[in-house]
C-alpha cells in the first residue's frame, strides 16, 4: 500500500546524500517535496500541514546544520514524525470479565464480515480466547448464514440463527449464551450500509447499550482513501469506536487513509488486513510501518512471520545441511514453500533494510512468484532420487522433466545453476557470516550497490546487528530458540 509514497520520499532523501552540512533552503526545499508526496498519497491536507511543521521546527537547527551527516537527521525526524502520525505505540486488543463483548462496525463492502472472522482465530490461536460470532445482519440477504459458513470454515463457534429476530435480541441473546456456555469473547457482526445513515447509528449505539463491549472496532476498506476517515469520524462521534482495522492493505491504495485516520479521528489503527486468508492479519505497529515506508525494513515482523510459520525441527535438520553444503532440490522446493507462507520473495526483501529498491528490480526482472511457481513445477516433474541426487540429470531426464512441467530444457539449466550458487554460498555461510552473504547476492543478483553494501555493514556474523533484548522485547516473546530467528542456527551458519 505504500510502495508509491515510499519511492517519492525516498527520491528526496537521496537528494540529500554526500551534503556536509544542510542549510535552512535545503529543509524548506525538502519539505515542499515531501508536502507533495503526502498530498499524492491522499494523506489529509490538515495532517500534512501539521507533519510538515513538525519536520521544519525539529529540523530547522544549529544540531542539524552543522551535522555530520544531516541528510540521515532528518530521515530520523521524519521517521519519528511519521511514528507520531500513525499512533505512536501499538494498541493492543482489550480483554475484561467473560464473557466480553466485540462490537464490529462498518460500511457494506468494508470486510466486515470476513474480518469478524479473522479477528476470532487470532483471539482463538494467540490469545487462547473460546469464541462465539454472532450475526446481526437482518438486512442483508443470506448476511447471517455467511458467517455460518466462516465459522465452519475456521473452527470457530457461531450463535444459531433465528428468524424473525432483531439485532438487540440477538446481541442479547449471544450474550446469554455466552455466559452459560463459558466464552470468553463474543463477536457482534454488525449490519452495514451502503452510507452512512441515522437508522444504522441509532440500531449500533442501542447494541452497544446493550452488550457494553470492551472493544467497538470499524472496519474501513483502505482502497475508499479519504472517504475511510470521513468514515471514522462519523462512527466515533455517534457510537464510540475504541479501534480501528484496515482492510485490503494488500491493494494499491496510496497509503493516505492509515496516515491520516489517526490524527484525524484519535482513534488507534490497531489491525491492518493484508489479504485474504485467514492468517493474513497483521497487528498494526506504527514504528515498523514507518520503517517500512522509509526504506528502513522491518526485520522484527519478518522474525515474527518466520516463528509462526517455520517448523523449528525441520529448520534445524536444514541448518545441518547448509553447513555441510549438502543442498538438494528437496531442500529448495521447501524453501520456496516456506517463502510463499510468508508472503512471497518481494514481500520479505521489503521488509529486509535496504532491499526495497532491490525487490522492485526484481519486479521488473520477472523474478516474480509466478517464476517461483515454474520452479516448483519442475521440481515436483523430477523423481525422488532426481530430487535427491541432481547429478543424476543427464539431456535425456532433462528434456523428460521439461515436458512434464511444462517447461524448456533452458530453464530446468537455469535452475539446477541456481540451486549449485546455493550450494557454494551455504558452504561459505559459516566464514562468511550475514554479511559477507550479502555482499555476495550484490554480485549475484545484481542489486543496488549502495543499499547492499548499507545492508552489509549493519550485519555481524551472529545476526543483523541487532541487541536481542530489544527484538525480543519488539517481538512480545523469546527469539532465541527460533533457528530463523537472529542469533539462531541459520544466522550462525551452525
Amino acid at each position: 500500500m505504500f510502495d508509491s509514497l515510499s519511492e517519492k520520499l525516498g527520491g528526496v532523501f537521496s537528494k540529500l546524500r554526500g551534503k556536509g552540512a544542510l542549510s535552512e533552503n535545503d529543509v524548506m526545499a525538502v519539505s515542499r517535496e515531501i508536502r507533495v508526496a503526502l498530498l499524492e498519497a491522499d494523506v489529509a491536507l490538515p495532517v500534512v500541514k501539521d507533519f510538515i511543521s513538525t519536520i521544519k521546527d525539529k529540523a530547522i537547527g544549529e544540531d542539524i546544520i552543522k551535522g555530520v551527516n544531516p541528510g540521515q537527521q532528518v530521515i530520523k525526524i521524519v521517521h519519528d514524525a511519521l511514528v507520531e502520525m500513525l499512533g505512536s505505540e501499538t494498541q493492543e486488543l482489550k480483554f475484561a470479565t467473560s464473557p466480553c463483548a466485540y462490537l464490529m462496525v462498518g460500511l457494506q463492502g468494508s470486510g466486515k464480515t470476513t474480518s469478524t472472522a479473522k479477528i476470532a482465530k487470532i483471539l482463538t490461536e494467540k490469545h487462547n480466547k473460546k469464541v462465539l460470532m454472532a450475526s446481526l445482519d437482518v438486512y442483508r440477504p443470506a448476511a447471517q448464514k455467511q458467517l455460518a459458513v466462516l465459522g465452519e470454515q475456521t473452527g470457530i463457534a457461531t450463535l444459531d440463527i433465528i428468524e424473525g429476530q432483531q439485532p438487540v435480541d440477538i446481541a442479547n441473546r449471544a450474550m446469554d449464551v455466552a455466559r452459560k456456555e463459558g466464552y470468553d469473547v463474543v463477536m457482534l457482526d454488525t449490519a452495514g450500509r451502503l452510507s452512512i445513515d441515522e437508522a444504522l447509528m441509532d440500531e449500533a449505539t442501542a447494541i452497544k447499550k446493550a452488550t457494553n463491549p470492551v472493544e467497538t472496532l470499524l472496519i474501513a476498506d483502505a482502497m475508499t482513501g479519504q472517504d475511510a476517515v470521513q468514515t471514522a469520524t462519523a462512527f466515533d462521534k455517534a457510537v464510540g469506536l475504541s479501534g480501528i482495522m484496515l482492510t485490503r492493505v494488500d491493494g494499491d491504495a496510496r497509503g493516505g487513509a492509515a496516515m491520516s485516520m489517526k490524527a484525524v479521528t484519535g482513534q488507534p489503527i490497531k489491525l491492518i488486513g493484508v489479504g485474504e486468508k485467514w492468517d493474513e492479519i497483521e497487528v498494526f505497529h506504527p514504528e515498523r510501518i514507518a520503517g517500512r515506508i522509509l526504506g528502513m525494513g522491518d526485520v522484527v515482523s519478518l522474525v515474527e512471520k518466520a516463528i509462526d510459520t517455520v517448523d523449528a525441527a525441520d529448520a534445524e535438520k536444514m541448518a545441518a545441511k547448509f553447513k555441510k553444503g549438502k543442498f538438494d532440490f528437496n531442500d529448495l522446493l521447501s524453501q520456496m514453500k516456506q517463502m510463499q507462507k510468508m508472503g512471497g520473495m518481494g514481500a520479505m526483501m521489503k521488509m529486509l533494510p535496504g532491499m526495497g529498491k532491490m525487490a522492485g528490480q526484481l519486479d521488473e526482472a520477472g523474478v516474480d512468484d509466478g517464476m517461483i511457481k515454474k520452479q516448483e513445477a519442475i521440481i515436483l516433474s523430477m523423481t525422488p532420487a532426481e530430487r535427491e541426487k541432481p547429478e543424476l540429470l543427464n539431456a535425456k531426464r532433462k528434456i523428460r522433466i521439461a515436458a512434464g512441467s511444462g517447461t524448456s530444457v533452458q530453464d530446468l539449466n537455469k535452475l539446477v545453476k541456481q540451486l549449485k550458487q546455493m550450494q557454494t554460498m551455504m558452504k561459505r555461510m559459516r566464514k562468511m557470516g550475514m554479511g559477507g552473504m550479502m555482499k555476495q547476492m550484490k554480485g549475484m543478483m545484481g542489486g543496488n550497490a549502495g543499499d547492499l553494501e548499507l545492508m552489509a555493514q549493519s550485519m555481524d556474523p551472529d545476526g543483523l546487528g541487532m541487541d536481542m533484548a530489544e527484538l525480543e522485547k519488539n517481538a512480545g516473546g523469546p527469539l532465541g530458540n527460533n533457528p530463523f530467528a537472529p542469533g539462531g542456527a541459520l544466522f550462525k551458519g551452525k
